[in-house]
Order: C-alpha cells, then sequence, then structure tokens
C-alpha cells in the first residue's frame, strides 16, 4: 500500500518507532537514522525494546552534530517522502534540520514531530515519559485498586497511542499531499493522543459529576466483569446485552440468573456470590473453551505468552515465530527483513539513495 515511500525516521524508544512499524508493514521504506551510539533502545530491555519496534527498517549512523552529518541528513530529506522526529521541540531546527529548512529543498515533504506536550506552551520542553502522560491524560485515575490508590500499569499505552497518532496523522497527510501536490508540518502531543481517550469521561463528569465513564463497564454490573478461575487465573465476561446474559444464563442451566443481569457485584447479592463459585468451579481453559462455543462474550486473560496459542491469534499468525507482532493482521503477510543492526544498511542507503559510496 506504501510501496514507494520513503520515510526518514530519526526517533528512539517506542512511540515513533511504533509509528514507522506500523508503516514500514504497509510497504514503506524507513530509513532509521541513529546517532554514533545508537538508539538507546538498543540498551533497553537487553535490546528487546528496539528489536520489538525495528524489523523491516534499514538503520544509517549519522553525527547531525557535525557539519557533514548535517549535509547528509538534508541530502536524504531532499529525496523523502516523509520525516518523523521526536527530539525536544526546537532541536531540529537548532541542527538546521526542521520543518522550515527541509521545506525549501523538499516542498512535498512530510513533516511529523512526535513530542510529549507539543511545540508551544510552558510544558512543551519538559522531558517525560509514559506515565507522566498517563497520569496528566486523566487515563490513569480510571485504574484505582480498591482503595482508591492508581495502579502502575505493566504496560506503556501512551506510547503506543501516541504512535498510532503520529502514523495516522502521516498517512492523511499523504492522502492530502496526493491531493493538493503539497507537503506539511504535523506536531503529535502524545498527552494530547492518550487524553484523546477521554472523550465518555470527560463529559460525563460533566454533565453529571460521575468520575468514572460509563457506569455499567466500570464492574458495577455482575454480567459484566472479571471473574476468578479454578485455578487462580481469570476471565472477562462481557455480557452486557440482555441476549448474551441470556445465552450464558441457560449454558450453565442458571435461568434463575436472568433478572439479575444488572445487580451489583457484592457480598450481598445472592446470584453474585454463586456467580462467584460457578466460576471458580472450572478452571480457565474449560472457561475458554465454554466461551468458543456460546455466544455470551466470555472470554480467557491471557499472558503474553499465551497470545501465540490462542485459537483467534493463531489462525491470523498474529505472533510470528521470531515473537513479533503483526501491525495489520487483516493484509496479507509479507517477508520484513530483522531489525537492522546498527548502520548495516549504510552502504546500501548512500548508494541507492544518493549514488554515493561509503567511506568506510
Amino acid at each position: 500500500m506504501l510501496d514507494g515511500i520513503k520515510i526518514v525516521d530519526f526517533t528512539n524508544y517506542i512511540p515513533g518507532p511504533f509509528a514507522t512499524l506500523r508503516l514500514a508493514e504497509l510497504g514503506a521504506e524507513v530509513v532509521k537514522v541513529e546517532a554514533p551510539e545508537g538508539d538507546p533502545a538498543r540498551n533497553t530491555g537487553n535490546g528487546y525494546v528496539f528489536n520489538a519496534h525495528n524489523r523491516g527498517k534499514k538503520s544509517l549512523v549519522i553525527n547531525l552534530k557535525q557539519p557533514e552529518g548535517k549535509m547528509l541528513a538534508l541530502d536524504l530529506l531532499a529525496r523523502a517522502d516523509v520525516v518523523v522526529e521526536s527530539f525536544r521541540p526546537g532541536v531540529m531546527d537548532k541542527l538546521g534540520l526542521g520543518y522550515d529548512a527541509v521545506k525549501k529543498i523538499n516542498p512535498g515533504i512530510v513533516y511529523c514531530s512526535v513530542t510529549g506536550y507539543g511545540k508551544n506552551g510552558e510544558m512543551s520542553k519538559l522531558g517525560s515519559h509514559d506515565l507522566n502522560y498517563m497520569s496528566l491524560s486523566g487515563a490513569l485515575a480510571q485504574m484505582k485498586d480498591r482503595t482508591g490508590r492508581p495502579v502502575h500499569p505493566s504496560h506503556t499505552f501512551s506510547d503506543y497511542i501516541g504512535g498510532m497518532a503520529a502514523s495516522e496523522r502521516i498517512l492523511a497527510a499523504l492522502v492530502a499531499r496526493g491531493k493538493t501536490g503539497k507537503g506539511s508540518y504535523h506536531c503529535i502531543s502524545i498527552a494530547d493522543s492518550m487524553a484523546s481517550l477521554m472523550t465518555n469521561h470527560v463529559l460525563i463528569e460533566k454533565e453529571t459529576g460521575y468520575k468514572k465513564g460509563v457506569s455499567v463497564l466500570n464492574g458495577t454490573v455482575i454480567g459484566y466483569g472479571l471473574y476468578e478461575t479454578k485455578d487462580a487465573r481469570y476471565v472477562s465476561l462481557g455480557a452486557l446485552e440482555p441476549k448474551f446474559w441470556n445465552n450464558f444464563c441457560q449454558a450453565v442451566d442458571r435461568e434463575e440468573w436472568l433478572s439479575a443481569h444488572y445487580s451489583r457485584p457484592d457480598n450481598t447479592n445472592p446470584v453474585y456470590l454463586e456467580l462467584v463459585d460457578l466460576f471458580k468451579s472450572k478452571p480457565l481453559l474449560e472457561w475458554a473453551e465454554f466461551g468458543m462455543k456460546v455466544d455470551c462474550c466470555l472470554t480467557p486473560v491471557l499472558e503474553a505468552g499465551e497470545l501465540a496459542q490462542y485459537p483467534y491469534w493463531r489462525e491470523k499468525e498474529f505472533v510470528m515465530l521470531e515473537g513479533h507482532i503483526k501491525m495489520h493482521a487483516d493484509l496479507p503477510s509479507q517477508p520484513q527483513a530483522a531489525p537492522p543492526k546498527k548502520g548495516e544498511q549504510t552502504e546500501e542507503i548512500l548508494q541507492e539513495w544518493l549514488s554515493l559510496k561509503s567511506s568506510n
């Protein structure tokens, strides 16, 4: 879908590389420009963070602080369709590689900056990480234990949401360029992207004062919640609509529960207590098989290592043999190169993009 689109990627860690990974899987040629020391993600989590987000890309090492490095980067950008960068606001301008400089040599460039808090405002210069964006967006306050303490997520949701927002904007800009022939500049704020998920919560609290979004989705009814199984695992029951609750109750031979569909999950509710006992009577595997046979919105709470063998993901070959995850499971799989070694494709890029030979 993006065959022939050339992307120069100056990003590190997760948000930017996730954005360009999604584009690479759609067929774009992504050249990852790394500093001499390389993307710090190469040394994060034994290199797994780098490997997870950089397959199918090419690596070129450039020292942007040196004049010859700047000139080499400009030569690449003159031939690119898209540039993505994740430095703090103003850094690329100081390097002579900001949008104003690049559009002079490439008016059709789609230029995307991935930032924490945008390019303007009092927080724009501050460093931050996923946990900060989660907390500032209001999303973290929706993840609390029974004491009201926010739970520290074991997933960097904001980083990925920000990356998806960046890839979305780049694709929209490419469509616009196809219509007008003009390039454009875009500044993605990870904090803004995460806060955009709070649409229900903000409006509902403004209108009603209720702080937890859609109440029936918050574990306040027995037909929509998490239940422990016999082997101390968990399943999610999402029987929100009456038809799903009816299917569930009939399948477990508990039609007397039908009227309790929207009752509360507390210890004063006898149906809830019976439901808890029912789920604890069978192990996770049996409930997973039950959920595949009975149309009642019942699924197992899987661990990461279990995805590859779960039927839904297995039939899509969603988890590849190397442990990588597909970005677009509905599209035919295309072979992608392994995550590149630092500077691995330097000679290839210099020759194919610039008709130059490496001095190494």
